[in-house]
């Protein structure tokens, strides 16, 4: 590789992506910059989400870093939402991504978020991550490199455990309480404002109804909300606090199904994304239902995050690995 040349990792999840910049001969961080976040590449928009997401956050890594951030990419490699591996949808990826950074395809990889978080935050030997963020999914890795996968099908069919599932949750929640099926709490009207809704106003069920439906709500409209339910878990609402149990158990037994697929019954497990990262009640929640469930698996700090994962990848393309 030319000296000089700059190497990229991308965490490209469902809210925003990540772009960290490296000098491909030292691997020294010199930028970090984010753009929107991407959708399944089979949606009708997802390819050129993805495109822009790429494209946006690497301007935005540049600007920030200024003429450190300036040489060429050499390598990049992006952890994406909804890769999964070996798959058509993994092939239109780097396809996509090779065109958007100006890369030849041995210059790139593209995987699942899940892969670059793994790598991020085990370099080397077992553990698994557990990422929740707007979408969820857990995977492992043994002592010989195998690797299992867990949850993460896509929100309509499988996001326990995720902000989009916590938030949209919450919100059912909310619509018994306004018909009468659940006594009413905090929850309810909190939830409403949140949305810019008016928890007085007779109409507002049909209007909350009419507003998760829009184009521009989707999954991560929900998990706006993930922080909002949080919150009222702490302050003591019961429904709220019970629903946070609940997610959390989800995650813990993601988490037991890749350990007992790589035989790993003592495996050091790391978190990722932005729910169990920042609500600091779901990630005790994951955490105690872990100890509950799977005694002998240690939840760990994970050495790197996605973005360390992928510049690692990207690393090893720059090596000729």
């Amino acid at each position: 590789m030319a000296e000089g040349q700059l190497i990229a990792g991308f965490d490209a999840g469902q809210t925003h992506t990540t772009c960290r910049l490296a000098n491909a001969s030292t691997g020294q961080v010199v930028a970090e910059g984010q753009g929107p976040g991407v959708c399944h590449l089979a949606a009708p928009s997802g390819p050129e989400r993805f495109a822009e997401a790429l494209g946006a956050s690497l301007r935005a890594a540049r600007a920030a870093g200024g003429a450190a951030a300036a040489a060429p990419l050499g390598a990049a490699a992006v952890g994406a939402s909804g890769v999964e591996q070996d798959s058509p949808v993994q092939a239109a990826g780097s396809a996509i991504a090779a065109q958007a950074l100006g890369l030849a395809p041995p210059q790139l990889r593209v995987t699942g978020d899940e892969r670059t978080a793994l790598r991020g935050a085990f370099p080397s030997g077992p553990g698994i991550v557990v990422i929740s963020g707007t979408g969820t999914i857990a995977v492992g890795r043994d002592g010989q490199g195998r690797e299992h996968r867990c949850a993460g099908w896509g929100w309509l069919l499988d996001g326990a455990g995720s902000a989009m599932d916590i938030g949209r949750d919450g919100l059912a929640l909310s619509l018994q309480m306004a018909d009468g099926r659940l006594a009413d709490t905090p929850l309810r009207a909190t939830l409403w404002r949140a949305l810019e809704l008016d928890p007085t106003a007779p109409e507002a069920p049909q209007q909350l109804k009419a507003l998760v439906v829009q184009p521009d709500f989707g999954p991560a409209g929900f998990a706006r909300l993930a922080p909002v339910v949080h919150d009222l878990a702490c302050g003591g609402d019961p429904l709220a606090s019970a629903l946070l149990q609940r997610h959390g158990e989800a995650l813990a037994a993601m988490a037991g199904a890749v350990a007992q697929a790589l035989a790993l019954p003592q495996a050091p497990v790391g978190i990722g994304g932005g729910a169990l990262t920042h609500l600091g009640a779901f990630q005790e929640a994951f955490r105690t239902a872990l100890s509950q469930r799977h005694g002998a698996l240690q939840l760990v700090a994970p050495q790197g995050d996605g973005c360390a994962g992928a510049l690692a990848m990207a690393a090893d393309l720059a090596n000729g690995g």
